[in-house]
């Protein structure tokens, strides 16, 4: 069985964690499903009020008792559901996406008071440095392969830099991992595990439209794109990053029009909500990692998770130790 730093750390049986989708994918039962199988599960709290954090804190633990994570976006934090997340005291704060001008550390201190580990995504080894040297317990590398908001450098790459920057911090993996192979690799690389998202998108417990996972299962992985164009349309400004979407008729169509966005911004939301609504994977974006390209079915959360480990431990168990004589 593989276990790593990061099983003992968080109480833990594989060295697997869900992302804190966005968009509401993070329902309780893919958080429980995730956990049960012996993962490490978050839920997205971006947008959340302070009661809807509690409920869903409340409604993940009706279903487990298995360690979970509550997940934010820092540059767009409120005050009042950061501490119903503090209040709910869960086993690990996940943080993304710090301003340059907040103070990283007072935020971490705060957690760690009520007992609760920390966990800070970083696209370069700079912001890897500063959340480490702040107290997080977990640094995660995100490559630019993943879905939605990414920075400019591949997991293959990034990954190890940030081992050997933030070491002994351990290291999660994210950005374009979603088999075994991909978590043996990140092994190899130096991290303690590997962080998931577009994988559970296209399980069985995702809220996502069917139409929209369907996109998932069809796409080569080439179909995707690093773009401003869903920010623009949605208003927001995220802190040194870009949107990796699937290039659909949507993106196309502004593609070029950057500038044109803002003068239509209150049409083009209408329009999206209604796409979404409508399951029209052509005309809203549609968030998804590269490795979209390896996945080939929807799933329940479990099975995904133990095939993932099952196929890491056959790689590094019997064809790996094959080749040394």
């Amino acid at each position: 069985m593989i276990k790593t730093s990061i099983c003992d750390l968080f109480g833990i049986k594989y060295p697997i964690a869900l992302g804190g989708l966005g968009g509401g994918f993070t329902q309780p039962a893919m958080v429980a499903g995730v956990s049960d199988a012996g993962g490490f599960g978050a839920i997205g709290c971006h947008g959340m009020s302070a009661a809807e954090v509690t409920a869903a804190s409340m409604a993940i633990r009706e279903i487990t008792d298995k360690p979970f994570a509550l997940n934010f976006l820092m540059f767009l934090l409120e005050e009042e559901a950061f501490t119903a997340a503090l209040n709910q005291k869960p086993d690990a704060i996940a943080l993304a996406w710090p301003r340059g001008d907040q103070n990283l550390k007072s935020y971490i201190d705060r957690i760690h008071d009520v007992g609760s580990k920390v966990t800070l995504m970083a696209g370069s080894v700079k912001e890897a440095v500063r959340g480490a040297e702040a107290g997080a317990d977990v640094i995660i590398a995100q490559g630019s392969e993943g879905g939605g908001h990414v920075g400019w450098m591949a997991s293959m790459v990034l990954t190890p830099m940030v081992v050997d920057a933030v070491s002994p911090v351990p290291v999660l993996a994210a950005g374009g991992f979603a088999d075994g192979r991909g978590l043996a690799a990140a092994i190899a690389l130096g991290a303690a595990g590997v962080l998931l998202g577009t994988r559970f998108l296209a399980s069985e417990e995702s809220k996502m439209h069917p139409n929209f996972k369907k996109s998932i299962l069809e796409s080569d992985g080439h179909d995707t794109v690093l773009t401003e164009i869903p920010d623009l349309a949605a208003r927001t400004v995220w802190p040194g990053a870009m949107s990796r979407v699937q290039r659909n008729a949507f993106i196309e169509n502004w593609i070029g029009r950057e500038w044109e966005i803002r003068q239509y911004q209150r049409d083009i939301e209408l329009d999206i909500e209604i796409a979404r609504k409508e399951g029209d994977a052509e005309n809203a974006p549609l968030s998804f990692g590269q490795d979209a390209g390896l996945i080939k079915d929807i799933a329940p959360v479990k099975d995904i998770v133990i095939r993932i480990v099952e196929e890491a431990e056959d790689i590094i168990s019997n064809k790996l130790s094959a080749l040394i004589e």
